[in-house]
This record gives C-alpha cells, sequence and structure tokens, in this order.
C-alpha cells in the first residue's frame, strides 16, 4: 500500500455494514477520509444521514463532514432494507445522537468539490445505491478524468442476488443510476458484487468476542451487529461494505477481470447485473478472504476466530 494515506470520500446508506464500513475507513492509517455523503438505500435518507453522523461521532470522527445526498432513486420510488437493517438502519443499535449537524452543501456538489480541489487524487468508495454519483457525472461530466478511481460495492455477476433471484440491492434500488455509472467508460471504476463479498463473513463468535473489548471500533461492532442474531437463524454477518473499503486501500486484495457491465431496468428482471465481454471495468471475481478478515479483524481490534465459510448461514 502507499505511505501517503489514499484521500477517499465515501458515498453511504449508513446501515449495518455501512457502519463498519467506516469504522473500518477511519480506523486504517493508509486512508485519509476526506467527507462522507449520504443519500437514500438501506432506509431513508434522514435517517442514514443520522445515522452516519452518529456512527462517526461515536467513533471519535465527527470532524469529517457529512453531505445529505439523493433522497429517491433517480426514475422510481425509494425501496428500504428495513426488514434486515431495522427502522433504525442500525438494527437494535442505539447510537448517541451526534451533537454536530449535516453540512449545507450536498451529497453529489461534494463529490464534485473535493475532486475538482484534488484532481487525481481523490477515490470514491461507493457502498450504496449509486444516485449521488450519477447526478454528479450529469453535473460535471468531466468528473472521471478528476477522480483517480471508484470503487462500488455493487452487482451479482455469477451469482443470485440479496434482494432478488437476480439483483444485488444497490443496484436494484436504482438501475437507471447504475447504467450511467456502469456505461461511463472514462472511469477507473471496480466493482465488488456478492461474488466476492458472500466469501467474506464476520463469524458470531468473533461477534460475541466484540463485547468484551472496550475500543469504540469492537464497541460499535457488537452493538451493530446485534441485531444479526436478534430472532435470524445467522451464525455469520456478511461484510460487503468494508470490503469494498479494503479493496480500495488494496486492490490486490481481489482479481479483477475487465468487462462490460450491462443492467437491466426492466421490472422482470430490475436490477439484474450481466460482466459477459470485454471492457473497461474491473470487476471482482475472486477474493483473499482470509487476508481480509484477519486484517479487518486486526485493524479495529477484533479477536479473529476463523470459521469454514461453508458454516455460515449469513446474509
Amino acid at each position: 500500500m502507499s505511505e501517503t494515506p489514499r484521500l477517499t470520500v465515501m458515498d453511504v446508506d449508513t446501515g449495518i455494514d455501512d457502519a463498519m464500513a467506516l469504522a473500518l475507513a477511519t480506523r486504517s492509517p493508509e486512508l485519509a477520509l476526506l467527507a462522507a455523503t449520504t443519500l437514500a438505500g438501506t432506509v431513508d435518507v434522514a435517517q442514514t444521514t443520522a445515522n452516519t453522523l452518529n456512527v462517526l461521532a461515536y467513533l471519535d470522527a465527527a470532524d469529517v463532514p457529512v453531505h445529505r445526498g439523493a433522497s429517491r432513486a433517480l426514475a422510481r420510488p425509494h425501496h428500504h432494507a428495513a426488514h434486515f437493517h431495522g427502522d433504525s438502519g442500525l438494527g437494535s443499535a442505539v447510537l448517541a445522537a451526534s451533537e454536530r449537524g449535516v453540512s449545507p452543501e450536498r451529497g453529489p456538489a461534494a463529490i464534485i468539490r473535493h475532486a475538482v480541489a484534488r484532481p487525481g487524487e481523490l477515490t470514491l468508495v461507493c457502498t450504496g445505491p449509486l444516485t449521488n454519483l450519477a447526478i454528479a457525472l450529469n453535473v460535471a461530466p468531466e468528473l472521471p478524468t478528476l477522480l483517480k478511481s471508484v470503487v462500488v460495492m455493487g452487482g451479482a455477476y455469477h451469482v443470485g442476488g440479496n434482494v432478488t433471484p437476480h439483483a444485488e440491492f444497490n443496484v436494484f434500488v436504482d438501475p437507471e443510476a447504475a447504467v450511467e455509472v456502469f456505461s461511463n467508460r472514462a472511469l477507473d471504476l471496480t466493482v465488488v458484487g456478492l461474488d466476492v463479498t458472500y466469501r467474506v463473513a464476520l463469524p458470531k463468535a468473533v461477534w460475541e468476542a466484540a463485547a468484551t473489548v472496550s475500543s469504540p471500533y469492537a464497541q460499535l461492532i457488537a452493538r451493530v451487529c446485534a441485531w444479526a442474531w436478534t430472532g435470524h437463524r445467522r451464525t455469520g454477518l456478511f461484510l460487503h461494505d468494508p470490503l469494498t473499503v479494503a479493496v480500495a486501500l488494496d486492490p490486490t486484495l481481489v482479481d479483477c477481470t475487465r468487462r462490460s457491465v450491462t443492467v437491466s431496468c426492466a421490472s422482470e428482471n430490475r436490477g439484474e447485473t450481466r460482466a459477459e465481454r470485454a471492457g473497461t471495468i474491473k470487476v471482482a471475481e475472486t477474493v483473499e478472504a482470509e487476508r481480509f478478515l484477519s486484517s479487518f479483524a486486526e485493524t479495529l481490534g477484533l479477536t479473529w476466530v476463523s470459521a469454514d465459510p461453508a458454516s455460515l448461514v449469513a446474509v
């Protein structure tokens, strides 16, 4: 990894795994988090924005500006995931309300401003629907030449979806935005889909041990992940968004193939992604799961307990 911290903006719909991704980002010395932009996804944008402020405050990272972004998809009503993340988006966790307010600058505008201020230096990490990025690309078509790279958690290419048999949640929520982003051949774009995130899960034993560690990072994991094991028969929790942050820091964690990605906007297979032809998008196909998981645990001060991936019942 580079000795100079990677300048990063995170675009989030803060629910359970976004909270863990924010923890990994703020704890990693290799990354300098300049701002967080929010949007509707896991829950509505007012709640994802409050969650982001509260998580950052809990992690003693309240100096990171938070910018509220899109309140709905480009062309569709909002589709949430409260059935899994809970009404608040953070399961049963109740974090103290941040005393800080949201920045008056909107999410897409903040993305553009940071890219303009640091041409060729900024990495954008998107762990929610792609609405804010699509808007930013429309407003500033020169944005791809200003960004160093974009790393997206989105899509299911050779595996089933997690919201329908074919579609991954982030793409399903706003397929039109995904079309805008994935068709932009000028972006240096890596997509981290369910093909690889399904191979990295937090075992229940690691979560149980986190409650005994005093650091705010471990305590955040203990609190926001409790929902996954309350009333659910799970032994693991997929680390979709933390893996995406880790790939932004260390692209060698995944092997990618350059593909052209298509997205269906049709009602019968909304959000289905296909990566079948050669193209410019780096689609993650394999992951060094154990290396990522042990690094994730070490960074956040967790006690790692290896588990056979085949034994994990995760969502």
